[in-house]
């Protein structure tokens, strides 16, 4: 694990030094990051942070944008057409709270964010989340629990306010 973090975090380092235009640059790199061929039509404007990036899995026409950070050791899925504004943390691995047991081993769970979902500026999404197909995070909220599809979920925890 700690030998994947540190070459994707100095791919990481050399993809968010490159200038902005240089899209063959980006391309070559993310596809080293990610460790696959990119999905059609993908837009990740740098700077761009992940400890894993091979388990990430991007749909095609998925727009992320700038300083977003993915700590997918447990999986993160973004489906078709996800738009994830600046500033959003994907976070799958955490700690147990007791402090004895914070360093034998990690607590998590995958990130499925299913299609056409929309994610605001600053949020972050929380281990063990599914947000379904149509949602909408908005800016700042936390999202610890699951998110149904064609819903507006805001807060500080974020609680779906309604519903089309």
């Amino acid at each position: 694990m700690s030998q994947r973090v540190l070459e994707v975090t100095a791919l990481t380092s050399r993809l968010n030094v490159l200038p902005f235009d240089d899209e063959a640059g980006k391309a070559a790199l993310l596809e080293q990051i990610l460790g696959r061929a990119l999905p059609d039509r993908l837009t990740i404007y740098p700077p761009f942070f992940t400890d894993h990036g091979s388990n990430l899995e991007l749909g095609e026409r998925v727009f992320i944008n700038q300083n977003c950070t993915f700590l997918d050791y447990a999986g993160i899925r973004l489906g078709d057409r996800v738009m994830v504004a600046p500033k959003v943390t994907f976070i799958t691995v955490g700690h147990p709270v007791d402090p004895h047991e914070r360093r034998e081993w990690l607590t998590g769970g995958p990130i499925d964010v299913a299609e056409n979902v929309w994610i605001g500026a600053g949020a972050t999404i929380l281990p063990g989340v599914s947000i379904g197909k149509d949602a909408v995070i908005a800016a700042g909220a936390i999202v610890a629990d699951d998110v149904p599809p064609a819903t507006l979920a805001t807060g500080e925890k974020a609680a779906v306010r309604r519903q089309w």
